[in-house]
């Protein structure tokens, strides 16, 4: 069996380090723009798929919506609980695993929180999983990255230092995937270690396929943060609304 690189690699102090310039006001910002074009009920039950730390859970919480964040990583969900109130409640869970059966009226799976696992019937379990969660006419909303985009405008190599530790990382691709590896320098270690990031190049094309065996129909895509038209070659981000439909 492949080792899942991701149940390592996201407890570790390190990789909250690298990624803790994830911006919250931004996240802010994303959450504002999707809640008012979705529009949703004020009493909408929602779940955050891959939630982190609960940044995107968090200010859906804020705008009043009772919201449930899931995510495999004990050391995210141990933070994430610190801010768990009366309508915010997070869970340590695989996605590829049954959660709630027709309980969410939406479901979100954002900062490509998606695309890491070994095979097809992985990736399939974690949609069922993720489809069974959502009520009848309930909706998805995926945030991927864009496969040409990223494909176009690749930086194959760039340096951080980060309280005294050297980050060296290194992307590249094939047919499949993206790889991204994260060489780490710490003075505290007697060397240097390493960590090797894997996702999937999942096209709309390969989502809607995937989704509509499941019941999900993909109705409206974006291209960007901003809730722009999707364009396949200079869109940023590949972000989409799935409506369950039976």
């Amino acid at each position: 069996m492949q080792e899942e690189w991701f149940k390592n690699w996201f407890d570790t102090t390190y990789y909250h380090e690298l990624y803790k310039n994830r911006d919250n006001n931004e996240a802010s910002l994303f959450i504002d723009k999707l809640v008012k074009k979705l529009n949703p009920p004020s009493n909408s039950n929602m779940l955050d798929i891959g939630c982190g730390k609960g940044r995107h859970a968090i200010q859906l919480a804020n705008l009043g919506f009772d919201v449930t964040g899931i995510d495999l990583s004990k050391a995210s969900i141990e933070e994430a609980l610190k801010q768990e109130k009366d309508n915010l409640h997070f869970y340590q869970h695989d996605m590829r695993e049954i959660f709630w059966i027709n309980y969410f009226d939406y479901a979100f799976n954002l900062f490509t929180s998606f695309g890491y696992f070994n095979t097809k019937r992985e990736n399939n379990n974690a949609i069922q999983s993720i489809a069974q969660s959502i009520k009848n006419g309930g909706k998805l909303i995926v945030d991927y990255l864009n496969v040409h985009f990223t494909e176009q405008n690749m930086v194959h190599e760039s340096k951080e230092l980060i309280n005294n530790v050297a980050f060296t990382i290194t992307r590249w691709h094939d047919e499949q995937k993206f790889y991204k590896k994260i060489l780490i320098e710490d003075p505290a270690l007697n060397e240097a270690i390493a960590f090797t990031e894997v996702v999937s190049k999942f096209t709309l094309a390969d989502f809607e396929a995937m989704l509509l065996p499941h019941q999900l129909k993909i109705k409206v895509v974006f291209g960007d943060y901003q809730l722009n038209s999707f364009d396949a070659n200079n869109s940023p981000r590949l972000i989409f609304v799935a409506e369950k439909i039976v």
